[in-house]
């Protein structure tokens, strides 16, 4: 009888509460802003690239003509072959120097980590103006490099080394992640059974290390070959990619080949995504529930060659920076080299790179603030509240994809997108809150991973709870769950100030006399010859980071005692 009546019967519909109408207020407002500052730029880019100086559709013309421009087509080949090599260069390097780390009992690793960091902390441009003082025409070793037989550290040999510079503290923490997950019963098992040690790192250590390497491999190549700054500065007349946007867009005004460069430059990116997903999803857990860490044993031969490779390699890292800052002291290079101040008067003052500065730290701390708010809050809106399943796949995807966008291909964007006329966004181009709002956007997704991790430890009974009890999610928000996130959020917030500080590739499109930076500044200083001063802005750059980290480890030690006793 029942079941005979039940089609009859009204559907129920359960109401929506007015708190999670504002949740889903808040997470279309996230969606709107991901749209408007990323979604809507790259599309300005594609339908450039389409069309003719006068907007009309010309299909695949663009392409063919920047095909039989011989020109152009040698930069491609140049920015393939280059970043390539940095690539081999960087893993080998990096790999020993995290299996050092992990796998010794060598002493200060402590010491080490940190000094693999300095190349964070400082404009990638640093690197290249640092080997200009060691190997350039008035170099220390200019005479080594040319008993190598190499004439000149203008040019690939300059873009590699200083490359590798710069990129490898990005490949050794991915890889340092890799070697940590080991189980100790695997080595332990090699050893009853008698495996030599080269057994075991060839059918132990490098099988389980395998997607950190592929990673780190794709994440190396892709930093390289859209990387603007150390081309700029010691590429010479070696032409890549990322130069040629600037010398497309700024010096010719060819909006259309520079959209289709941007395009090239925008393929690697997607394929190195694309293929790093993949492999997350073939990546296998190395530890389960039963896995035993692995702690290495006192081995005072091999602890001695580890100590000795992390020994030279720090000392080279420093050198790079050393040298910088020798040279920025520098009164007179090569002629008289004591110390003055005069570069970083000529730098903050006679080139007004003072007021660059001020721009770069109000940039920086927008970008934290908002930066980190906008990211925690849409993170949370994702995964502790419910309802709108269609939008948050869209906001999910939108939240990964700036991470297969390079900074130069989204600057760009934001000149077509933002610097048309019929925009009613027009009136924020040129300005500090545009070039904020930037790089928020470039360096979301890893805001993004940051925060969703920290919400995915906590379990859903808080929410699940405070809905029981009629609690609105903001108040479960504010009492229960940023209290115990705080050490995610300073992370974020210290992610996105170091790279709001040292950022060159997207502001190099967006900034003008007034909103000028500091690292576009120095760009500018290199370019007028003024090295030394160069050098000078560069070190400041880093010292304001190492400054900012620091206290940014202080504020978290300091909120950690009032946010996380529980934990003890």
């Amino acid at each position: 009888m029942s079941a005979s009546l039940s089609p009859l019967l009204p559907k129920v519909r359960q109401r929506t509460h007015w708190s999670e109408r504002i949740a889903h207020l808040t997470l279309l407002l996230v969606l709107v802003l991901l749209l408007a500052f990323l979604a809507a730029p790259l599309l300005t880019i594609l339908l450039q690239s389409v069309q003719d100086a006068g907007e009309k559709y010309v299909g695949l013309a663009n392409f063919i003509a920047y095909a039989q421009t011989p020109a152009l087509l040698d930069s491609l080949w140049n920015s393939l072959w280059v970043s390539g090599l940095v690539t081999l260069i960087t893993l080998p390097l990096a790999f020993v120097f995290a299996y050092a780390l992990t796998r010794s009992c060598m002493r200060f690793k402590p010491l080490f980590r940190t000094i693999t960091l300095v190349p964070l902390l400082a404009p990638s441009l640093l690197s290249a103006i640092s080997l200009i003082y060691w190997f350039g025409n008035q170099g220390v070793l200019k005479s080594w490099l040319t008993a190598a037989g190499i004439d000149q550290i203008y040019g690939p040999t300059g873009i590699v080394l200083a490359e590798v510079f710069s990129v490898f503290p990005h490949a050794l923490m991915i890889l340092i992640t890799a070697l940590s997950l080991a189980d100790a019963r695997l080595y332990e098992a090699a050893d009853a059974l008698g495996t030599s040690a080269r057994r075991k790192f060839f059918t132990i250590t490098l099988p389980g290390a395998k997607y950190g390497l592929i990673s780190a491999g794709l994440v190396t190549f892709t930093l390289v070959i859209t990387d603007f700054g150390i081309p700029k500065v010691i590429g010479g007349n070696f032409n890549v990619l990322a130069t040629d946007v600037f010398k497309l867009v700024i010096g010719q005004q060819d909006f259309q080949r520079g959209a289709v460069v941007a395009l090239l430059l925008l393929t690697p990116a997607f394929l190195t995504f694309g293929v790093d997903h993949f492999i997350q999803r073939k990546q296998t857990a190395m530890l389960s529930a039963r896995a035993v860490p692995y702690k290495p044993k006192p081995a005072p031969v091999f602890d001695a060659v580890m100590t000795a490779y992390c020994v030279g390699s720090s000392i080279l890292m420093l050198a790079v920076l050393g040298m910088a800052v020798f040279a920025s002291f520098a009164t007179f290079w090569p002629y008289d080299l004591s110390p003055s101040w005069r570069h970083y008067v000529m730098g903050l003052v006679d080139a007004e790179v003072g007021v660059g500065f001020i721009n770069s730290l109000k940039v920086a701390a927008g970008t934290a603030f908002f930066g980190t708010a906008l990211v925690f809050i849409g993170a949370y809106m994702l995964e502790k509240t419910k309802g709108l399943d269609s939008v948050r796949g869209v906001v999910r995807l939108l939240a990964m994809l700036p991470m297969a966008v390079p900074g130069l291909v989204l600057g760009l964007g934001y000149i077509f997108f933002f610097n048309k006329p019929g925009n009613p966004l027009n009136w924020m181009y040129q300005s500090l809150a545009l070039m904020t709002l930037c790089t928020i956007v470039h360096f979301y997704t890893t805001g993004h991973l940051t925060a969703v991790t920290a919400l995915k430890a906590l379990d859903g009974e808080f929410e699940s709870v405070s809905a029981s009890l009629k609690v609105p999610f903001y108040t479960t928000f504010w009492r229960v769950t940023l209290p115990i996130c705080t050490p995610a959020l300073i992370d974020i917030a210290r992610y996105f100030f170091v790279n709001a500080m040292t950022t060159i590739s997207a502001m190099v499109f967006l900034y003008s006399p007034e909103t000028k930076v500091a690292s576009i500044a120095i760009l500018n200083l290199d370019e007028a010859g003024e090295t030394g001063a160069a050098a000078a802005m560069a070190v400041l750059i880093a010292i304001v980071c190492a400054t900012a980290t620091l206290l940014f480890m202080l504020l978290g030690w300091l909120v950690n005692r009032r946010t996380q006793a529980w934990r003890a």
